[in-house]
């Protein structure tokens, strides 16, 4: 092999694992999400996320769920957002960690990747 392409080759190398490595992992699990929404985010949001009247918004047709990030989504889901919110469109408190205090931020994550399965 020529000794003008061993450089070119290392650098191109170099580019294809970059490229490789800088591939974000997925930031959950979306069956386990799935298994963690039935248990308490159903109670608002419903069996298939489509909402029910006066507590929980369709998080199917959600604009704000895909405006966010996931860190966004797990910022959001860790603090909540009450009633008195300007943003709170429904007038009913999403409470911190969908009112399940025993979540982890796991379990939230996985939360959220099961929430950006069931969008369009």
């Amino acid at each position: 092999m020529p000794r003008g392409y061993l450089p070119a080759l290392l650098i191109l190398a170099a580019g294809l694992l970059a490229a490789c490595g800088s591939k974000a992992a997925p930031f959950g699990d979306p069956e386990a999400g799935r298994a963690a929404f039935l248990t308490t985010c159903v109670t608002c949001h419903g069996v298939d996320g489509k909402g029910i009247p006066g507590l929980g918004k369709d998080l199917t047709t959600s604009e704000f769920l895909p405006a966010q990030t996931d860190e966004q989504m797990l910022a959001f889901l860790l603090a909540g957002r009450p009633a008195s919110d300007p943003l709170n469109t429904t007038g009913v408190d999403m409470p911190p960690r969908g009112n399940n205090p025993a979540f982890t931020e796991d379990d939230l994550k996985n939360i959220i990747a099961y929430l950006r399965t069931i969008q369009p």
